[in-house]
């Protein structure tokens, strides 16, 4: 990682367990440096405005501003990943849809935290897979597909099928034989027709159009 610069975490959390913990394995990474913590939300609104983060952790249930007034609050302007003991549906749509690039479960272990990080600063959405599944089946379920600003081109479809059946901007270009920066001027394409936010609001829409390879047999 030499010559490039750390990402910055802010960790917003209302139990300093937590945030002493996401320290350590986070500040234990040579591409990341945690320069700030707040233990409720306002303080962490205050903070990102401070210190100018690239990623925030935070947590739902906090004081004053909770993490997905938080996120809505971020949105356009820094990447937050919510990082939560709850996995509820609504809390994951609503995080998701108030533009959360990431939505981990704390039990998920600090593997995934440290992924979910990169594949933000990546442009990417990582979900804890314990949701993932579940959540995309039910945002098919209960939303019809968006009819698209323009019709989507065969190949943009097919990015799109793959983002919903899970694969990495990687994975994709491996599996079609492209670049990563062609898959990601596709995702952009895809995202400006579809008003699609994030990944999962692409796969979400795959899904609910019945593109192949969406579905896990």
């Amino acid at each position: 990682m030499t010559g490039v610069a750390p990402t910055r975490v802010l960790i917003a959390d209302d139990h300093a367990m937590v945030r002493n913990g996401f320290r350590l394995v986070l500040d234990a990474q040579p591409d990341m440096s945690v320069v700030g913590e707040a233990a409720d939300g306002a303080a962490a609104l205050e903070q990102a405005a401070l210190l100018r983060p690239d990623v925030v952790l935070a947590d739902i249930r906090m004081p004053k501003v909770d993490g997905l007034e938080l996120t809505r609050r971020l949105s356009g302007t820094t990447r937050v990943i919510v990082v939560t003991t709850f996995d509820h549906d609504e809390y994951v749509h609503t995080a998701l849809r108030n533009g959360a690039c990431g939505f981990l479960l704390k039990r998920s272990g600090p593997t995934l935290l440290i992924e979910a990080i990169r594949a933000a600063m990546a442009g990417d959405t990582l979900i804890s897979p314990q949701v993932t599944v579940r959540l995309l089946r039910g945002l098919a379920d209960r939303e019809p597909p968006a009819e698209p600003r323009e019709p989507l081109t065969e190949r943009e479809r097919e990015i799109a099928a793959l983002v919903a059946a899970g694969r990495t901007n990687a994975e994709i270009a491996a599996d079609l034989f492209i670049s990563p920066g062609t898959v990601k001027t596709h995702l952009a394409n895809v995202s400006g027709k579809l008003g699609a936010r994030n990944r999962v609001e692409i796969a979400a829409w795959a899904w609910a159009a019945g593109l192949p390879a969406t579905h896990p047999k």
